[in-house]
């Protein structure tokens, strides 16, 4: 089976998170976007996890359903997407912080699991050793080698990814608070991690310029707080419907049975460039370093960015990818593109009208960007078709995110679409 999977997520119980991330309104939008497999999130808050065990009930093997799916209301005013099985999947996220090597380490890891029993021992193992009710995503003085090998002990049908392994402040490597090496954060317990998280600001390729990330599949996610940021960044695959298939799918990273990831452009992510937000100063690697890693209007530490980093640890001019790597679909969210063709912003009124009438017409977001025809999207709106032909040909402007702020992805120049 075809279906894609979007593995991190969060609750209402996750700071600055929207409530209508629960369950239903999660799925809701899943089949807005065309996702069938959904990260439950936050599985070790005894909140979360309650509403867990309350309103899923088991599906096909490690994944579940509501217990209720008519609960499930499409979020679009008078639109009724495909009714496809949206599944969930038992995912968490701890965000370690403690000493190694002599600094402050700080590096998020994702748990998941195929049952609640597992979940169950690792929330009672992990609430014995730090504050897991406070909030969804835990943060416990905890190395991540010992973390893995918790989660081998009590739910060695489970497995662990590291989060976004390259945000500044809280990855594995982090400019801030990481390591160098994968082998440096998880010692002895390294052959056991077999996939990595490449987060909103960057891509498989930034990250095949590393030798050392070789044997590591990549994995795409949203991360998202809001259940309409579903699908951000998502996973292709072509398996059983299944925890256990989905998970030696991304072991393997085999073209055949994981598909692909969907990502953003990676300048799109907030902490792509370096920079100061506050001063407004954006800078490429060779200039920060030009520089001293200071800001050039206050003179404090310049936030050093994802790019920056992966260029320290690059030891290749060019990505190497397996002839069977899993493909790459470098995407724009719909609401973004249609506020660009509009001129609005893209959770303005005028755009979710237009963005309603796509979907029904397209029946799913990612129907449209990945796989509708030009000729038909153009003959429903000319300009729209022409910015998915550029996308999808990669004919985008980057202006790069940094310190916190996103970047913003256009396909039009300036007056361009006036002149349409």
């Amino acid at each position: 089976m075809d279906y894609i999977a979007d593995l991190h997520i969060h609750s209402p119980y996750s700071r600055a998170t929207s409530p209508q991330s629960t369950l239903a309104g999660l799925a809701g939008w899943a089949r807005v976007k065309g996702i069938q497999v959904i990260g439950t999130g936050d599985f070790t808050h005894p909140g979360w996890f309650a509403c867990l065990k309350d309103e899923l009930e088991p599906a096909e093997p490690g994944l579940f359903k509501l217990k209720n799916e008519a609960a499930i209301v499409s979020p679009l005013a008078e639109v009724t997407p495909s009714a496809a099985p949206v599944r969930f999947l038992l995912s968490a996220e701890i965000s370690s912080i403690y000493k190694r090597h002599g600094a402050v380490r700080k590096v998020h890891n994702l748990l998941y699991v195929p049952d609640f029993v597992s979940a169950e021992r690792l929330n009672a193992r992990l609430g014995s050793i730090g504050n897991i009710k406070s909030d969804g995503r835990p943060i416990l003085g905890l190395d991540s080698h010992d973390l893995l090998e918790i989660m081998l002990e009590l739910a060695p049908e489970g497995f662990l990814v590291p989060a976004h392994i390259w945000t500044p402040w809280f990855s594995l490597f982090g400019s801030r608070s990481g390591f160098d090496r994968i082998e440096d954060c998880f010692g002895d317990l390294t052959p056991h991690v077999f996939a990595l998280e490449t987060g909103l600001s960057s891509d498989p390729d930034m990250n095949r310029l590393i030798s050392g990330l070789d044997r590591f599949s990549l994995i795409s996610n949203s991360d998202c707080h809001s259940p309409s940021k579903l699908g951000r960044e998502a996973n292709l695959f072509s398996t059983g419907l299944d925890f256990f298939s989905l998970r030696d799918a991304i072991r393997d990273g085999r073209r055949d049975t994981f598909r692909g990831t969907v990502e953003f452009f990676p300048e799109e992510g907030k902490y792509h460039a370096d920079g100061h937000r506050a001063c407004r100063v954006c800078l490429e690697p060779a200039e920060t370093r030009r520089l001293g890693l200071r800001c050039p209007v206050c003179g404090k530490p310049l936030t050093v960015g994802v790019l920056h980093r992966v260029m320290e640890l690059a030891d290749r001019e060019q990505p190497l990818h397996r002839d069977d790597s899993p493909r790459v679909f470098s995407l724009i969210p719909l609401s973004e593109l249609l506020g660009e063709i509009t001129g609005v912003g893209p959770a303005s009124k005028r755009v979710m009208e237009q963005y309603r009438r796509c979907i029904a017409r397209f029946g799913s977001e990612f129907n449209l960007l990945l796989h509708a025809p030009l000729e038909e999207i153009r003959h429903e709106n000319p300009l729209l078709g022409e910015a998915l032909a550029r996308m999808r040909g990669g004919q985008v402007i980057r202006t790069p995110g940094f310190d916190g702020e996103y970047g913003v992805i256009r396909v039009f120049e300036e007056g361009e679409i006036l002149l349409a």
